[in-house]
């Protein structure tokens, strides 16, 4: 059997050494004339198969080093700027201590080669509904920052996502950064994920839960799903049967069914509509007695 590799198709590459000058490229930016990319570990992938149209040129912005940060105050939170790789996130020591949830998610994308050269700014905007990052950045309240030529904005994570694959980034702005608050104390967070091959694979559904307990009760629960609609999503109804109500099984079961009549998954080539409710279930109920128990 012979297999057939599709080659890039001919585009332009520009790497600009300043924001400046990369907000100066984009703002020409008409009818997908550039794209951007970081890593490019999404880009170009889709480039080769044809899912995207191919652009005049290519914006790589690796040459931007003030993009290139981690960093966290006690009072503001954490902050990710666009270069910094998958693996900078899982490495740093702020995010294992400060944001266990995202740790999880993060070191659940792909392989070591991929989290290397992939960055979370990129999974986010790649906008797919099983990016592994978006579900435990939802719990979070994290908010995008969004700049041009004509300024910046920032985004509740939850309003960037428009559709699969499609963000609310216009044709002159890119992510500058992601801003993370501060996790309230006593709160508990967890990823879960479900794939054939663990992180190589796609998230068949991916789970995150952010638990905070008070005096024997759900004090906050924030529950982000991945996969089981055309965005990622809080699960808001889920989240509603949790607060206020006293720790027990009886109340996290009806959480985990909360949020799987509240999911909207499609069936595909890795699994039905049907299988993906059921593991929503599964994966809620597991996800908060981890937070509450271990």
């Amino acid at each position: 059997m012979v297999t057939f590799y599709r080659r890039l198709p001919r585009v332009g590459y520009l790497k600009p050494g300043s924001l400046s000058e990369a907000l100066g490229l984009l703002a020409e930016n008409r009818d997908g004339r550039y794209a951007v990319y970081a890593g490019g570990t999404d880009v170009i992938p889709k480039l080769k198969a044809r899912f995207m149209k191919a652009p005049e040129a290519l914006i790589d912005l690796k040459a931007i080093r003030e993009l290139d940060f981690i960093s966290y105050d006690d009072k503001t939170g954490l902050r990710i700027g666009a270069l910094a790789t998958i693996s900078s996130v899982t490495e740093a020591d702020i995010v294992k201590k400060n944001y266990p949830v995202l740790y999880q998610a993060a070191h659940s994308i792909a392989s070591t080669h991929i989290q290397n050269r992939g960055t979370i700014v990129g999974n986010i905007c790649n906008a797919v509904p099983s990016a592994d990052s978006a579900p435990a950045l939802l719990c979070l309240g994290a908010k995008v920052v969004c700049v041009s030529r004509s300024g910046e904005r920032t985004l509740d994570i939850g309003s960037f996502f428009t559709g699969p694959n499609k963000t609310a980034l216009g044709p002159g702005e890119i992510v500058r950064e992601i801003q993370v608050p501060r996790m309230a104390a006593g709160t508990r967070g967890v990823y879960l994920k479900l794939s054939p091959r663990s992180r190589m694979d796609l998230a068949v559904v991916g789970v995150a839960a952010l638990v905070r307990k008070a005096d024997g009760a759900f004090g906050d629960a924030r529950i982000g799903l991945g996969a089981v609609a055309p965005t990622p999503m809080r699960a808001s109804k889920a989240e509603a049967r949790l607060k206020g109500e006293s720790v027990n099984e009886k109340v996290i079961l009806a959480a985990a069914k909360a949020a799987s009549d509240e999911s909207n998954p499609i069936s595909d080539h890795r699994a039905s509509a049907e299988y993906r409710r059921m593991m929503v279930e599964a994966l809620v109920s597991r996800a908060i007695r981890q937070t509450i128990y271990n």
